[in-house]
């Protein structure tokens, strides 16, 4: 008798590719005798590599293309880095589990300078991401800041083919593909919050599809899932995604969990940054009143259009 597979969708790239193998080894003693095997689709963000993300309306352009194979029966399971996938609830799926979050912090990638401080006046800088754009200009007005797309190993190589002076990337997916030796430093997240859900992987299933949403739950950490719940409602309360400059730290202890957000302008000059405590088993709430001291604060007026 042949027992249909359990279809992980996943982007092509060597991290996505990690991703998912990560979870089809864990989820293939949970599925047995189903076989899990991997379904490699092609996002807009991987077709277009030249476009700014910020150009490109930022809201899904790494995991759409994943949700619709989802709905089209393609796939089972989405496999994504949960930092891209939109808060904005898709009708139809659920976000059935968040396994064990890897490491959160943003990495100084550099073959010139062995700390961020040491960057001299006028640095050249690359990175994709308009959060970390912001926090170092805030931290950095001086550095000259270049938009840089691709792939881990892209980035890599273009840190030397264009004698960039560092890069920013982030440390969970360096750490995964085995290139932690390539991290100059890990950026203080005093200053600079990761994204919301970096570091996390999100199992996305069809609400319908009872089985696969019971299987996948084996693999919830339920520590990790009261945390990015809770920067997830603070972002989505705030009405954000990729276009505004959004981070958030977070940690479990004792039963009581505490998120720290910042919302900043996209020139890094105004920030507004809270923490909130509250009860591990209510993460929405306490990212939701995370997002209203922001607004409290003056964050509304940094969320709006760019000037």
């Amino acid at each position: 008798m042949t027992h249909p597979p359990i279809r992980l969708g996943t982007r092509g790239s060597p991290l996505a590719r990690w991703q998912a193998k990560y979870v089809a080894d864990r989820l293939g003693p949970v599925a047995a005798p189903r076989p899990v095997e991997l379904a490699v689709i092609e996002t807009h963000g991987d077709r277009d590599q030249a476009t700014a993300l910020s150009a490109m309306g930022g809201f899904g352009v790494f995991t759409r293309a994943i949700q619709t194979a989802l709905r089209e029966h393609r796939a089972d399971v989405a496999v994504h880095s949960l930092k891209d996938l939109p808060t904005i609830p898709e009708p139809g799926l659920e976000l059935a589990a968040v396994p064990p979050r890897g490491p959160t912090g943003d990495a100084f990638v550099s073959h010139k300078h062995r700390r961020f401080d040491d960057l001299p006046d006028g640095a050249t800088v690359g990175t994709s991401s308009l959060r970390r754009r912001a926090m170092l200009l805030n931290r950095r007005p001086d550095l000259h800041l270049i938009d840089l797309r691709g792939n881990v190993e892209t980035r890599l190589r273009k840190l030397v083919e264009q004698d960039l002076d560092a890069i920013i990337l982030a440390e969970a997916g360096l750490a995964r593909l085995g290139l932690a030796d390539r991290i100059t430093e890990v950026l203080d997240p005093v200053w600079m919050l990761p994204a919301v859900g970096q570091g996390a992987i999100g199992l996305e299933c069809r609400a319908d599809d009872a089985d696969t949403v019971h299987l996948v739950g084996a693999l919830l950490d339920v520590p990790t899932f009261q945390r990015v719940q809770a920067e997830r409602a603070m972002l989505y309360a705030l009405g954000g995604g990729c276009l505004v400059p959004i981070g958030a730290t977070s940690k479990v202890a004792d039963g009581v969990l505490t998120v720290r957000g910042m919302v900043l302008s996209q020139d890094g000059r105004r920030k507004v940054v809270a923490t909130h405590t509250g009860p591990a088993d209510t993460p929405l709430a306490v990212g939701q009143e995370l997002a209203a001291m922001l607004l409290s604060e003056g964050a509304a007026e940094l969320l709006g259009p760019p000037a």
